[in-house]
Order: C-alpha cells, then structure tokens, then sequence
C-alpha cells in the first residue's frame, strides 16, 4: 500500500544528506553505465568480426600452393607445386554430395584494360559461376558468368562497381560494352558489388576456360576455393570442413609428390576455423566486461549498505522511540529498505537511460576498427537493473535487521 508519509520520510532523510546520498547514487549509476557501455563495445566487436566474415563465404576452403621445404623420393626442396586441372575436377567428382559451391581460380595479376580514352591496370581472374557465392558478390546490373560461357570460351567479363566509376565515366551503361584486356576484346555482361569494398571490387572475371586459352595459361589453376553443405551444427560443420581439408591435402600431395610432413607446399584457409578463433576470443572479451562491470556494480552495492549502516547508526533513538511506542520490528525492516530500494533503483536507472543513450546517439557513427555500432539488448539491461534492485534490496536488509534487533531501551540511551 502507497504510504505517502514514509515516502515525505525518505525523502526528507536524503535531503538531510545530499552530498552522501548524491555519491552514494553515483557508485551505483557508474556501475550500470560502465557494464552497459562495455557489453555495447562488446556487441560492437562482435558486428565487426562478422562484418568481416561477411565479405566471404562463412565456410569458405581456400587452397594454394608454394614451394616444398623437404627433400623426397629423390626431388629436392625448392619445388613450385602446380595444380592443374585435373586435380579440381577429381575434388568436385569425389566430394559431389559434400561441396556447396565450388570454383578454381586462375589469376592474371595485371591486366590493362582500355575502353576509348580510359584505361587502367587491374586483376583479371578466370573463375566458374559459383564463385559468385563463394566471394557472396552481388550483381547490381547484368548477370554474373554462367556454365555456358564456360563451356563456349565465351570472351565475356564482369567488372567490379570501383572499376565501372573509372573506366565508363559519367551515366554510361558498361553492359553489352567491349573493353580490350591486353589487347583482346571482351564483353561486359554485368557488373558486381562486393562486401569487401573497392579493394574487391577492382577485380574482372572471365569464365576459367577463356582465361586460360586467352591468356596462355594451359590447364594451370592458381587457386582452389570451396564451401561445404553445412552441417546440423557449427562444430559439426567444422569438423566436417577439418576432414576434408586434410583429405585434400593428402591427395594434392600425393599427385605433387610432396612428403606427407610438408607443410609449406600446399597451404589452406578455413573461414570456420577462424571463426570459431575470432568468436571464442570475442566470447573472453565479453566475459571479461561482464566481470569488470559486475565487479563496479558490487562495488556500489557495497557503498549502498554501508551508507545504510550509517543511516541506522544515526537513527538509532529514533527507532528506540518507534519501537518504544510500538512499531513492529518489520515496520523498522521496511522503513530502512524503502530507502536503500530506492536510491538503488533511481541510480540504477539513471546509469541505464544515460549509457543507453549514448549508445544510441553515438554508436552508429562511432568509427573505431572491428567496432561497427555498439549497442546492448535492453531486455538484458533491463534485467541487470532489476537484479541491482535486488542487491541493493539485500544490502540493505543487514542493516535494517540490525536496526529492528535494537531493544528500545538502548536505543533511547544512544546518544
């Protein structure tokens, strides 16, 4: 029940101590602001790892090779391993059922292209059609390479949205448009966007057959890249992409003849397994916050009941007297509660409002690398909040049961 006296009690007893009150208040808000301003940064870098996985594939298998660092069955070290062909196409026939998307890479790491007066220098890379999902470009004019051109050697590209801004100037539409690429002829057939930015978007694609006739490359690949069908489970996915990386490697190895136990010949790259890198060490950071804010937290908590501890030293003949005339020792309870809920919970949501409005407010402009708007589910905010009601609701319990504990008689003797 609403007792308007016992709130006119309250507040006169904080008034009577604003400066005590005031920074008792501020332990308990600081607490809250910084746990909130941690899990937002917390959130933050977590929205930037993934920012990054998303430039890619998330279960993206790369593999290339260099040379050999050991000596066998007679070869020396110092070997270039080059794959070819045939080495791709007995990976996709054997791991038909497991593989996703699927595409070789052979790379021209300098192609000049001219269009009438414009001309510049950029990476020309013959790939198959899924290497769209693979790299998770997005068409925003034309079409991506298709298995027909592939199977026709069509002298067909698609160009990145960087390299459409400074090769056709002003509105003009690249589609269906010739530009020569070391002095050849090819035509646009579409133009990409990619999460990855300008770096990734000044890249040409040609279908692999025309690029490796075009450009003198035989049946040379440079790269191989892959994404598994996901599993039920992340960990099982890992595993799965675990297996078959090292079954790859075991064949590419063995048609190379590179020892078993070299591990420099025929490198790979697994987004999976960085991801559960960069996410498990996002998940230590998080822990950390929560434990630097939960610690600030108890810290204010600890202020709240000793600054009640005080408050019951002070009052200590007034509630003699309460007692004497007869209050009920759960009255002298909740007298002290009422107070130490409430600064806790005028504090606490004080710290809530403010962390959370700076958040909103700055956060989305806040340009800070692997940070990309740092934000906190209210739910969760909210729910900490609550539970420092809680806490300040038991700090404050021990002093106010010590204080109902006094007899009367002692109570009027203090002085």
């Amino acid at each position: 029940m609403f007792n308007i006296e016992r709130w006119q009690e309250i507040f006169e007893t904080l008034s009577k101590n604003k400066l005590r009150t005031f920074l008792t208040g501020l332990s308990v808000a600081s607490g809250i602001f910084i746990l909130v301003i941690l899990l937002g940064f917390g959130e933050g870098m977590t929205n930037g790892i993934k920012k990054e996985f998303e430039e890619d594939a998330s279960n993206r298998i790369g593999v290339w090779t260099q040379v050999t660092s050991k000596e066998y069955k007679g070869l020396n070290p110092g070997r270039y391993i080059q794959m070819e062909n045939e080495n791709y196409e007995y990976l996709t026939k054997k791991y038909e059922d497991e593989l996703e998307y699927k595409s070789s890479v052979y790379r021209l790491w300098q192609g000049v292209v001219n269009y009438k007066t414009e001309s510049g220098s950029y990476r020309i890379e013959g790939v198959f059609p899924d290497y769209q999902f693979i790299e998770n470009a997005s068409m925003s004019q034309g079409r991506y390479l298709n298995y027909k051109d592939q199977e026709n050697i069509e002298k067909v590209v698609i160009i990145g949205n960087k390299i459409k801004e400074e090769i056709f100037k002003g509105d003009e539409d690249p589609i269906n448009q010739q530009i020569e690429i070391n002095g050849i002829n090819f035509k646009v057939v579409g133009v990409y966007s990619d999460p990855g930015g300008d770096r990734e978007e000044s890249r040409i694609f040609t279908p692999m057959s025309t690029a490796q006739r075009v450009f003198n490359g035989g049946n040379r690949i440079r790269n191989l890249y892959f994404t598994l069908k996901p599993k039920a489970t992340f960990d099982e996915t890992l595993a799965a992409s675990q297996q078959f990386i090292e079954e790859m490697q075991q064949y590419l190895k063995q048609v190379h003849t590179v020892a078993p136990d070299d591990m420099s010949a025929i490198d790979t790259f697994n987004t999976l397994e960085e991801a559960k890198r960069y996410f498990g060490l996002i998940g230590n950071i998080n822990f950390f916050f929560w434990f630097v804010g939960i610690c600030t937290i108890i810290a204010g908590v600890v202020g709240v009941s000793n600054i009640m501890l005080i408050i019951v030293k002070e009052r200590t003949r007034e509630i003699g007297i309460r007692k004497a005339i007869g209050a009920q020792p759960w009255s002298i309870i909740g007298m002290i509660l009422h107070e130490a809920i409430f600064v806790t919970a005028i504090a606490g949501f004080s710290g809530l409002i403010v962390s959370m409005g700076l958040l909103e407010i700055f956060g989305p402009s806040l340009d800070i690398p692997y940070v990309i708007d740092p934000s906190v589910n209210f739910n969760v905010a909210l729910s900490t909040v609550i539970i420092l009601i809680f806490a300040g609701a038991l700090a404050g319990f021990f002093p106010a049961w010590r204080a109902a504990k006094i007899k009367p008689i002692v109570a009027l003797r203090d002085e």
